[in-house]
């Protein structure tokens, strides 16, 4: 068994700066690979959509859907239908609009499965919002043809909604 490490620790050991572009590309092509062989993650995207579906499934034994469903990630044991969205804040970047929810009236899914990473991705916040707060409180964007959703502190005080932040900060992956 492998030592526990604080990556961030190693991390600044390492001279990320003596890397070219080149380099720096092809070692996070690396660990995104080695993250998709772990299963922690499903596609070649970046890991922030992946790693949101994966710590809820794995924090509260839903099943994945498969990539080609528009509106649902993950289905309970009992049938309840979650689409999962994840929003990873960096230096640069801390807005909370979450990825576009597509036919969002048609009520494709039961719960919003919703968290914040920091920006090394560990969780920051995470909540599970009915479908009819995500239909009231979403703004339809003809361009995108889709609906915009704002994961802002205030959607935790919402009638309805449940804060899960301690459970999937909780998952070990």
């Amino acid at each position: 068994m492998r030592a526990k490490i604080d990556i961030w620790s190693q991390l600044k050991i390492m001279d990320l700066t003596s890397l070219n572009s080149a380099e720096l590309l092809a070692l996070h092509s690396r660990i995104a690979e080695e993250l998709r062989e772990r299963g922690v993650v499903r596609s070649s995207n970046t890991p922030t959509g992946d790693l949101a579906e994966h710590l809820f499934c794995r924090a509260f034994g839903w099943e994945q859907a498969t990539n080609s469903n528009p509106s649902v990630d993950a289905v309970a044991k009992d049938g309840t239908r979650y689409q999962i969205k994840g929003r990873r804040f960096t230096e640069h970047n801390q807005s909370r609009q979450l990825s576009a929810l597509r036919n969002l009236p048609d009520g494709g899914f039961d719960f919003l499965a919703a968290v914040l990473f920091n920006p090394d991705y560990t969780v920051k916040r995470a909540a599970i919002i009915p479908h009819a707060l995500i239909k009231e409180k979403s703004r339809y964007v003809e361009h995108t043809n889709s609906w915009k959703f704002m994961l802002r502190d205030e959607v935790w005080a919402w009638t309805g909604v449940k804060d899960v932040t301690r459970r999937l900060t909780s998952v070990s992956f």
